[in-house]
Order: C-alpha cells, then structure tokens, then sequence
C-alpha cells in the first residue's frame, strides 16, 4: 500500500539508504550579510554536497542578511538570538540555553564569531554536544580598551572547544594562542576560481556597460569599518586623481562608517570620481574591470577578497600589516603603511604602469584555494567528527 513503509521489502542497504539523513551543522554569526567570513561559508555551502552536509545558521541581529533568502533556498534554516551586547549576557545566556534544549538534532557547532562564540560553546559543552569548534578569521592589530574584554572571553572560550579553524596562522595565532598551533585546522578561503577568472571580452563589455571606457578604475572591496582604512584609501585615490584625471574609485559594501566617507569624499570634491556599490551580489564581474585592487587594511586574517581579486588577474597593492599568506599569485605588491598617501599614489601609479592582467585560474587552484577541492575536504571533516 502507498504511504507505508515494509521492512521486508527492503535490503540492509537499502533502509539505511531510507533513513540517512544530512549533518546538520549550525553556524554561528552576527548577520549573514556579505562579509568576508559570510562569503567564505557561503563558497562552502553551494559547493559541498547537501544530501550529506546541511548548513544552518544562528544569527544574533532582527534585520535580514542579504544572503538568508539563498540559505533558504539551498534548504537551510535561520534562527535568531539577541545581539550580544554586555547589557543581554544575562538574557542571552538564557536564550541560548533554551535553544539547545529544544533543538537537540545539532551534533556540531561551527562558531564563526570569534571570542563572542563563547557563550554558546560553553552551553554547547555543557549539552553535550560533541562537536564545537571555533573559526578564526581575523587578526587584529594594535590596542584598544574593548581588546581587555576581547582576551579576555578567548581565555575563557578555550576549554570549550573541540576544534579550532583558521583562515591563516596570523589569525588562527591570535584567537587560540601560539602555544595551540599544533592543533589548528586550515580551512582556505576558497572561491569559485571559475566565476572569477579574467577574460578580455568580458572585462569590455563591464566597462562599456559601466560607463568606465577609458578610465583608470581602481576598486575596492570591503565593509566600511575602521579595520579597512577607508579614510586612507580616499586620501590615496586624491593624489592618484590629481596624477590621473581619468582615475575613478569604485567602492563595494556598506557598513558603520559609509556615511563618514561619503561625506569625505564630498569635501575632497571627488563625488563624480568616488561611485558608492553598495552590496553587490555580481563582485566577480566587477572586479574584471579593476586596473588596481586597492587595501591599505589596519589587519586582516586572510580575506576572501584578496583571493577573488588576485583570480580575476588585478594588480592587488595591499598594506603591509596583512598576513603574507594572502600572497597566492605574483600580483600582490606590499607597501608601507607609515608611507603617505602621496607616496602611496605614485607607488600605485608606477606599479601599474607596465601591469598586464592574465587568466590566473590555474594558480589559484594550484595554490588550493579554489572552492570543489576544499567543499569536498569539509564535507569529509563534518562527516567523520560526527562518526569518531
């Protein structure tokens, strides 16, 4: 009879087959908007076998983040927590206590969150959840006083994990501390090497749609917080501007600071040369028609960003306080940051004199950051931390 299920119908391997159902892994984060740890995960997601592996996701704000409409779409769900704000520890800690006990399908935790993970690692812990793993994607430099209470939760974080993820050493140094190295995992920021990869025609036919036909385009591509230096940036592209009458700036993201520069950019009276994206979901087709990705960043940990510009063949000209594992290709040029923007520009100008974009595919997969090699390593890792 239809709707029924025989036992005896079915071989050993056939009801396993019946019953099988994905690895669930919740994902923590503070908004899936496009970020570069939320892009990462997202590469992850699309690539990695869903009948196998599910993703789902924690988030601790009420807006909606440009990716959750595809997270539903590709069968994962959305739950939400307070924003984690010292006045709703008391609250939150109570939130995420009751959200393990009524959702008990979750044998991993992939906290994406840094040292803000450690409330729901401890109660993962204290559930017994086998799995629970904290990811490192940044490194920050210099001191500021919230950094107290940043080490100070990492101290605290520590017993509670399994396993601890990195993008890179800088990184993965300063969340778990140097004296863990041994037991850090690294998971790449991979891309899909594919949808980046530079041709001729199609970098033609962006500008001509763009209206930058004969433009020296320099871009960037990052959300406006302090970390990637938005305000040296735009003294950078004034002197290339005053060098380059044909220079434009294109900014892709939003964030905390947009405002601020906006305003900057309309002292610098560069409006018709500074064009504000916004958050884009087509990056790879923008960043053909870059002649220079530019990133004077405070910090970094090793961001998808330098990985998709240096796939798409652009001169990347990258401080030199980011990690030196962001160097896969021969495109990348390090300058100081103690060095003005004057000197910047004509660093920039001179660099990019003679620089002719290729097709790079292949070192991007040769250097292991193209996203099926690494979707399928994940995958492996999910299933057998559930299985040991």
């Amino acid at each position: 009879m239809w709707g029924v299920y025989n036992a005896d119908l079915y071989s050993e391997d056939d009801r396993e087959i019946e019953v099988m159902e994905p690895v669930r892994v919740l994902n923590l984060f503070t908004i899936m908007n496009r970020g570069g740890a939320e892009t990462m995960v997202m590469n992850y997601y699309r690539k990695i076998n869903r009948e196998k592996v599910q993703f789902d996701f924690l988030v601790h704000r009420e807006e909606e983040g440009a990716y959750e409409q595809e997270i539903k779409e590709l069968g994962g769900r959305i739950y939400r927590m307070p924003p984690m704000y010292p006045q709703n520890f008391s609250l939150y800690k109570k939130k995420i206590r009751e959200f393990f006990e009524e959702h008990k399908e979750y044998k991993i935790i992939h906290s994406h969150m840094s040292e803000l993970g450690y409330f729901a690692l401890k109660e993962a812990a204290r559930q017994e959840i086998p799995v629970r793993i904290c990811h490192a994607h940044n490194a920050p430099h210099g001191f500021e006083w919230k950094m107290i209470v940043r080490n100070y939760f990492k101290k605290r974080m520590m017993p509670y994990l399994t396993h601890m993820f990195m993008c890179g050493k800088e990184s993965g140094d300063w969340l778990f501390g140097k004296e863990n190295e041994d037991k850090f995992i690294q998971l790449n920021n991979a891309i899909d090497a594919e949808r980046f990869r530079y041709d001729s025609k199609k970098e033609e036919a962006i500008r001509k749609e763009l209206n930058l036909e004969n433009k020296f385009v320099v871009g960037h591509v990052g959300r406006f917080f302090k970390q990637k230096n938005h305000q040296f940036l735009i003294e950078i592209f004034k002197e290339i501007q005053t060098k380059k009458e044909n220079a434009i700036l294109l900014l892709v993201g939003t964030g905390e600071l947009k405002e601020e520069i906006q305003n900057q950019v309309k002292e610098l009276g560069l409006e018709e040369q500074v064009r504000f994206l916004g958050v884009r979901s087509d990056v790879d087709q923008i960043m053909k028609c870059f002649d220079v990705f530019l990133f004077p960043s405070l910090f970094e940990g090793l961001p998808v960003t330098m990985v998709e510009a240096q796939a798409a063949g652009n001169l990347c000209i990258i401080s030199d306080t980011i990690p030196r594992e962001c160097c896969i290709t021969e495109n990348v040029r390090i300058y100081s940051l103690e060095k003005d923007a004057k000197a910047w520009s004509d660093f920039v100008i001179s660099e990019s004199t003679d620089y002719k974009k290729k097709d790079m595919y292949e070192e991007i997969v040769k250097a292991g950051f193209d996203i099926k090699q690494n979707a399928k390593r994940l995958e492996e890792f999910y299933i057998n931390a559930t299985e040991s």
